[in-house]
């Protein structure tokens, strides 16, 4: 998170911090009987750098579905991309996207392969050692990664997510990669298998457009979530800043079944105006 100080004209000063997300704003009104909710907003993020796929200032495109889960969601999704895509085109009926001289599938349903499949098929990792800190590290040292005494499962997770598996998705049309890691998805509601989550994130031609969940609606478990993704926090050295307690209390009033989307709005616009880089949307 950016961090910053308010200020007012007495010279009080407090603590401030710009919103990586809506998502909790959003799910307060959830919980009060907002009904299917969406925003379309700017939100800040520090630390990920600048390239040609990220910005520190961005827009996003975040709603829920309720009720549903984060299958609900992955359909709404299909159907936005295609009815984005004949309205850029002018036609009713095209399910075919041209992007930087290449044509990607539009068509439903898209490609869907769960984490662990895909960790088998393109990095030859089975489950268990994905899942087990110390053979995933042994693992991750045999294919060349620099492998520290301090590095941590996350780091070697992340490192093959993105050298391995993320460039061969989303190749001649979106890539649904879901049922993430328990770990991986602090806000999400467990899948039938509880090592893993209800997430997904969605790919094409380059870009992660977009990170699904069934939303938790547990405001005990998501508690502890909270706590301790903040403890996890304090020990990499990452920027802290004080737990949302009004977001619990709102998850106690009963928050219903939902699937929630966070999609970044910038990338989108690269992709349907076939510009290479989002500096230029």
């Amino acid at each position: 998170v950016f961090k910053t100080e308010l200020k007012d004209d007495q010279g009080n000063r407090w603590d401030g911090f710009l919103p990586s997300s809506p998502e909790f704003a959003l799910k307060k009104l959830l919980s009060a009987g907002s009904g299917s909710i969406f925003t379309i907003t700017k939100s800040f993020r520090n630390g990920e750098g600048r390239s040609s796929r990220h910005n520190p200032e961005f827009t996003i495109l975040e709603w829920y579905h309720t009720p549903g889960d984060y299958m609900t969601v992955a359909a709404d999704f299909e159907e936005m991309m295609i009815a984005i895509n004949n309205r850029m085109q002018h036609s009713n009926n095209t399910t075919t996207l041209k992007y930087q001289g290449k044509e990607y599938s539009l068509k439903a349903p898209w490609e869907r392969i769960s984490v662990a499949d895909a960790f088998l098929k393109y990095a030859d990792i089975d489950t268990e050692t994905m899942l087990d800190s110390e053979k995933l590290k042994v693992a991750s040292k045999k294919k060349g990664y620099m492998v520290l005494e301090s590095t941590t499962w996350e780091e070697c997770f992340n490192q093959i997510i993105a050298n391995e598996i993320e460039p061969k998705l989303g190749v001649n049309g979106p890539t649904i990669m879901y049922d993430f890691p328990v770990s991986q998805a602090a806000l999400a509601k467990k899948a039938k298998d509880p090592r893993f989550a209800e997430r997904w994130e969605v790919y094409l031609a380059g870009y992660e457009l977009g990170n699904c969940f069934s939303e938790l609606t547990d405001w005990r478990e998501q508690e502890s979530r909270c706590k301790a993704d903040l403890e996890e926090r304090k020990k990499l050295g990452k920027t802290e800043y004080p737990m949302d307690v009004d977001f619990i209390e709102a998850l106690k009033l009963g928050m219903p079944d939902t699937g929630g989307i966070a999609v970044g709005v910038d990338r989108l616009v690269a992709l349907f105006a076939d510009t290479p880089s989002i500096a230029d949307t």
